[in-house]
């Protein structure tokens, strides 16, 4: 048994490793066609809105760094709901029609409802209803589905290592029960919140034993399941190579149990890749980042608890929103600085992981995944 080395780090300092965007003299208005660098354009945006968790899952906020004396953000650095609704309003106009909540967790946030009742409100260009979703643990979910629906969002994903108790246990690291787990999503499902997603972030000898079961488990529900391989995010989790099972073993196993055939993505730039039960009972899917790099067609950037964009989930370098929401600056003003940025973004962490250069520029200046969302 090998021990996980934890970096000695202040993971906190990456919160002011940023820039203020630059506003151009010159001002245009958005035409929805937005393109980065390499002609991605910009659909998704995922918005963190909370740094803190009821879970200390061992591969994302592990008791080691997040402890008692862990300092959480003061509610007064977060991004109030107003401004939340503003960047996206922003967002919207340069082509965002999807929009996750995410954490930490996000239930946790205090009346999280009147957010998710400000952004139903919203459409996309076209005028058609915004993807509103949300990620939990589904520790609060059972009570606060219902209120969820009623407050306008569409669905959500559910993240879920183990269908075995012990197992899921150590996992979450406070005791938390995959049955509470599973009465929050069937709470979810029978109130609309569909289609429901389940994701396991598998990790060899930690809970690889745990995909035929979970598989078995969803099979047939009307749930789509899927699979993330174990991703170097943040400075905290103990990641390496060893500890990755590729999704091609994933559906090898599953295949072996339960025959599989592909899918065709639904849309450009899906992070999943799916494939359909061969008797027709339902659908999985699997994400890849580590084996099998989808940089080519990412359309997602990630705003922070206290309004940081990041053009990547491996970013070294955040933009600071929030400055221009508190220095007054116009609509007109904040969407120059946001298009400015995205058409200079070439991320591509995934293609380039395996580059030294690349991880010894990265090394020093990782972003922590429960501050900047899943």
């Amino acid at each position: 048994m090998t021990d996980t080395v934890i970096p000695v780090v202040d993971i906190r300092d990456h919160r002011y490793r940023t820039t203020v965007p630059a506003v151009p003299a010159r001002l245009e208005m958005p035409s929805g066609l937005l393109a980065d660098t390499r002609g991605r354009p910009l659909r998704d945006l995922r918005i963190s809105v909370t740094d803190r968790c009821n879970f200390r899952c061992v591969y994302c906020m592990p008791k080691d760094v997040f402890d008692k004396d862990y300092q959480f953000l003061p509610h007064s650095e977060l991004l109030s709901f107003e401004e939340i609704e503003r960047i996206v309003r922003i967002a919207i106009e340069h082509g965002v029609e999807k929009i996750r909540l995410t954490g930490g967790e996000p239930l946790l946030r205090k009346n999280i409802e009147r957010l998710i009742e400000m952004l139903a409100k919203l459409t996309t260009r076209d005028g058609q209803p915004l993807d509103l979703t949300l990620t939990t643990n589904a520790s609060l979910l059972a009570r606060k589905a219902q209120s969820l629906k009623d407050a306008g969002l569409t669905r959500v994903s559910v993240s879920l290592d183990a269908l075995d108790d012990a197992v899921f246990k150590r996992m979450n690291d406070v005791d938390f029960s995959v049955h509470d787990v599973l009465a929050g999503i069937e709470t979810a499902q029978r109130v609309g919140l569909a289609p429901l997603k389940v994701n396991m972030v598998v990790q060899k000898g930690v809970n690889d034993d745990q995909i035929v079961p979970l598989a078995g488990h969803f099979k047939g529900t009307g749930i789509i399941l899927r699979f993330i391989e174990f991703m170097d995010v943040g400075a905290s989790n103990g990641w390496n190579m060893a500890s990755v099972v590729p999704s091609a073993e994933v559906i090898q196993r599953i295949d072996a149990a339960f025959p599989l055939d592909s899918l065709q993505p639904n849309y450009l730039g899906e992070t999943a890749e799916r494939w359909r039960y061969r008797d027709g009972s339902g659908e999985i899917g699997v994400i890849s980042s580590v084996t099998q790099a989808f940089c080519h067609d990412c359309t997602r950037a990630r705003l922070s608890t206290e309004g940081k964009l990041y053009l990547c989930l491996f970013a070294t370098q955040g933009y600071d929103l929030r400055a221009l929401l508190r220095e007054g600056r116009s609509d007109l003003e904040i969407s120059n600085a946001l298009a400015g940025v995205w058409r200079q973004r070439s991320d591509r962490y995934s293609e380039l992981r395996a580059d030294p250069e690349t991880q010894a520029a990265r090394a020093a200046r990782k972003i922590e995944m429960s501050y900047i969302g899943g």
